[in-house]
């Protein structure tokens, strides 16, 4: 049975994403998948890497439930919106406090390259833009799918890593936003 964990990065419980999210999961569900969840703007932590890499600080107690759930994962499914090109700075937070170097990954010593802790997962983004996908992606290069699936993700060894955008959210109507819940449906239904 795989485990699968949902990682909702939008900051305000009463948007869309959540919506997404649940769909995702009724899918998942359907299949069979164990299902875990994490909820970034229901944690209690800093979400400020105050030190960078260079003295590490005690991780709170919901990061390291957040932590065991993602060791515990088969596939990572992670929703957002983009904001400014890029993620949620509460997101981008859980990921700057939470992988770090002995846990999503490890430097090399004396070496430019590093481990990639995270090997054997595989993920799927799903993220909402207000603008078109084809623009989000000629024009403006998809800065936050770069950033966590490359830079992230990747980088700590998960791999495949899906993407799924959802958009334009702020013209959509009721009928688009049905349709777009049908195919999160199908996507959770498919373990994907």
């Amino acid at each position: 049975m795989k485990n699968i964990l949902i990682i909702n990065g939008h900051p305000n419980t009463a948007s869309y994403n959540f919506a997404l999210a649940e769909s995702y999961k009724n899918g998942a569900l359907e299949a069979k998948a164990n299902i875990e969840t994490i909820v970034i703007a229901d944690l209690k932590f800093n979400p400020n890497l105050a030190y960078g890499y260079q003295k590490r600080i005690d991780l709170e107690p919901d990061l390291i439930k957040a932590w065991e759930k993602i060791k515990k994962a088969d596939h990572l499914v992670w929703i957002h919106p983009v904001w400014w090109g890029g993620l949620p700075a509460i997101t981008k937070g859980f990921i700057d406090r939470l992988f770090l170097p002995g846990m999503a990954f490890q430097y090399r010593e004396n070496s430019v390259w590093w481990d990639k802790l995270l090997k054997g997962k595989t993920a799927h983004i799903i993220t909402t833009l207000d603008q078109p996908s084809w623009y989000y992606y000629l024009f403006n290069s998809k800065p936050s799918v770069n950033q966590l699936k490359k830079a992230v993700l990747e980088f700590c060894g998960v791999k495949p890593v899906k993407v799924t955008y959802v958009g334009i959210i702020k013209s959509s109507d009721e009928k688009q936003r049905e349709k777009w819940l049908r195919k999160i449906f199908h996507l959770g239904s498919q373990l994907k």
